[in-house]
Order: structure tokens, then C-alpha cells, then sequence
């Protein structure tokens, strides 16, 4: 992905604060986030073709390019290039690895609550009204809780979560699920709102 020395000097700054974990870190993560998700989403659609498996990956490949952004070296990448191997490789892992596809579809069940809005995860990607959602996180009942954290910041997929969760793979899934609509409408409810 081509991009101007300003860019990779912006993007390459935004790593670094983000690296830094302080009080800046997650509004230079979103800043982050909004410059090349969009991008990115691209390139995993691209390799992935199915736009619910480009959307996992994506949410998974945030997660590690947060824990992994102090690692980021200017002098052997730009940041975009950083970022899309990361990208790249992560989709290939997925279609490499075997039986991918449950065979539980979820799609109706998500289908019947689409919306322009953007979801829980894109909310919680794009706050930075941390004490807000931290209340909201609280406020769901702990196996969701749990659930919910562990996908968003370990990377976990439903199948990993139900085995490290040691729970059959439809109760995890419905804890995520009904996790994520209660966070979208608590979010909802204290003004936090999609741009």
C-alpha cells in the first residue's frame, strides 16, 4: 500500500503513542484505527471474499497490532506495509486452517438486527469514552462479560472460546451475541453514537 512519507510519519507516530499505554494510547489507537480500516478491510475481503470472515479477521488483526505496536520499526516497514502483512498473513492462517466454517449458520439471526448503525464493536473501537464503556461492560452479567473481553482483546473466536471456556459452542455464541446487543444499547443510551 503506497503512502506519502506524511502518512507513514503520521501512522508511525500513532504506533509509538499507542505503544505508550497512557492516557493517550486509545485515542491514538482509534485515530489509528479510522485512518486504515478501511484499507485493511480491503485487503481481507480481497484475500477472504466473504465480507463476515474479513470482518473477523480485521477485529482480531486490531487486536494484535495493539498488543504488538511497540514492536513497529520505521526503518524496516512503513507502517501500512506493517499493517497489512499482518493483515495478510491472518487471512491466509484462517483459510488454511481446517473446518473454518461452523456449520450453525448465524446469519439470520444477524440479519434480522442489521442496521446503518454501527455495532458494539465498532462503538467500542471508536470511543474513546472509556469510563462509559467500562460502565456498560459492568453492567453485563459475567459470562457475557467474560466472553465479550475475551474475543475483543485476546482474539479468541467462538470455537477457541468454547474450548478455553470449556462450554458447548451455541451457549457461547448467544453469550456473545445477547452480550453485544445489551453493550450497543447501553452505549445507545449514553449518547455514545456511530459517526
Amino acid at each position: 500500500m503506497a503512502t506519502s512519507p506524511e502518512q507513514n510519519q503520521r501512522l508511525s507516530a500513532l504506533l509509538a503513542q499507542a505503544s505508550r499505554r497512557d492516557d493517550d494510547s486509545m485515542a491514538a489507537f482509534e485515530l489509528l484505527y479510522q485512518g486504515t480500516s478501511s484499507k485493511l478491510f480491503g485487503v481481507a475481503l480481497r484475500i477472504l471474499r466473504r465480507e463476515d470472515w474479513a470482518e473477523e479477521v480485521l477485529q482480531e488483526c486490531y487486536v494484535s497490532i495493539w498488543k504488538h505496536c511497540a514492536d513497529y520499526q520505521l526503518q524496516l516497514s512503513a507502517p501500512m506495509t506493517w499493517m497489512t502483512s499482518i493483515v495478510r498473513n491472518r487471512c491466509l492462517d484462517v483459510l488454511r486452517r481446517p473446518n473454518f466454517e461452523d456449520p450453525t449458520d448465524d446469519d439470520a439471526v444477524f440479519e434480522s438486527f442489521e442496521t446503518d448503525e454501527p455495532g458494539p464493536l465498532a462503538l467500542l473501537e471508536q470511543s474513546v469514552e472509556a469510563s462509559a464503556i467500562a460502565r456498560c461492560l459492568g453492567g453485563l452479567e459475567a459470562k457475557q462479560q467474560q466472553a465479550i473481553r475475551m474475543a475483543f482483546f485476546e482474539g479468541l473466536t467462538h470455537v477457541e472460546l468454547a474450548e478455553k471456556l470449556n462450554q458447548p459452542l451455541g451457549t457461547v455464541k448467544t453469550w456473545v451475541r445477547r452480550g453485544l446487543m445489551k453493550l450497543k444499547d447501553c452505549l445507545g443510551a449514553a449518547g455514545i453514537e456511530g459517526q
